[in-house]
């Protein structure tokens, strides 16, 4: 009787906690759609990771404008990009001239000029602001750290990344297989991994010298979140936001849980 007793407690429990339909709500009503876009640097940067990309190239310049194209269906009413806020100003300015001229010419265009620009001109877009913060850190820490502890993750997922670039060779994409593949969630989840989280095991017997490191990166990609929290925004906005993939990649965490907002893929609009 006692043994029936208890398993009937246990049924009711879990009848009780279905009932309550878990999870609980953590977005808010007026929660403002974002779109949350990696690419990969299409100009010169000071970013580590670059691709080899001809920005000037006319063709290159219509793949890219064909999916600028299937973007802007999101219709986006204002446009987020990787330039320091102090810049909005000139970024505007930049802005506006393109759309009063389409196809004026940069010495050095970059994924702002070629992707961001177009989306906001199809899109009829009047708000772009950037939202960059800069820290550098270092990136090759496990090649110079002296006594570092006999750890050979980092080296064994290095090969692993090195087997997924031989797979999908960048000179060998066009630009939307490119543009898709940047945007993938495990390409993403590779790119916290390289840029941060594999420092982690990256150390010294008494010492914590990667994670201090890849903390860098957290506190960068941080310091963007809370520049983009700090546009105003209402309830009937949406959001493009079009950063390195890196940068994306964190925010896709940041978005997720945030109750402000509302991430939708951006694959949903790419053919």
């Amino acid at each position: 009787m006692k043994t029936i007793h208890i398993t009937l407690l246990t049924l009711a429990f879990a009848v009780s906690v279905q009932a309550q339909q878990f999870p609980f709500k953590d977005k808010l009503d007026d929660a403002v759609p974002v779109l949350n876009i990696a690419t990969f640097h299409m100009g010169t940067t000071s970013d580590a990771n670059t691709t080899a990309f001809d920005e000037h190239s006319a063709e290159n310049k219509r793949r890219i404008h064909e999916v600028a194209k299937e973007i802007a269906a999101f219709r986006p009413t204002i446009i987020v990009v990787e330039e320091l806020p102090e810049n909005n100003e000139k970024l505007l300015k930049a802005y506006s001239e393109y759309l009063d001229d389409p196809e004026k010419k940069y010495e050095n265009p970059g994924e702002i000029e070629l992707l961001a620009f177009e989306i906001g001109r199809l899109s009829h877009t009047s708000k772009i602001f950037g939202i960059d913060y800069k820290e550098g850190y270092d990136y090759s820490l496990y090649y110079h750290l002296k006594n570092k502890r006999d750890d050979k993750t980092y080296e064994q997922y290095g090969e692993l990344v090195d087997a997924a670039e031989k797979k999908y060779p960048e000179d060998k994409m066009t630009f939307r297989q490119l543009f898709k593949l940047n945007n993938d969630s495990q390409m993403l989840d590779m790119l916290i991994n390289i840029n941060a989280d594999m420092l982690t095991y990256v150390s010294t017997k008494d010492g914590n010298e990667g994670a201090y490191e890849a903390a860098k990166m957290y506190h960068r990609n941080l310091v963007m979140f809370s520049n983009f929290n700090k546009i105003s925004i209402n309830e009937n906005d949406r959001i493009i936001l079009l950063m390195g993939a890196t940068h994306t990649a964190f925010f896709v965490d940041f978005l997720k849980r945030s109750p402000k907002y509302r991430p939708e893929s951006v694959l949903k609009y790419i053919k």
